[in-house]
């Protein structure tokens, strides 16, 4: 299993979010092959790793 150092990716989440504590997901750019993504509540928590052609299908689909 290939490994990733996920600790220098800058890491965003939707401007629809705020700060009052909802339930958001943060993604990561800048780790090739990969999207990671994790909840921004638990930023010490685990990482998903989803594959970047499988990411834009899903942006696309959630885009319409």
């Amino acid at each position: 299993m290939r490994e990733y150092d996920l600790s220098l990716p800058q890491w965003r989440k939707s401007t629809y979010s705020d700060d009052n504590g909802g339930s958001c997901l943060e993604v990561a750019d800048g780790v090739p092959g990969v999207v990671p993504v994790r909840d921004s509540k638990l930023p010490d928590g685990p990482v998903l790793l989803i594959g970047a052609d499988a990411w834009a299908a899903f942006v696309a689909g959630v885009e319409g």
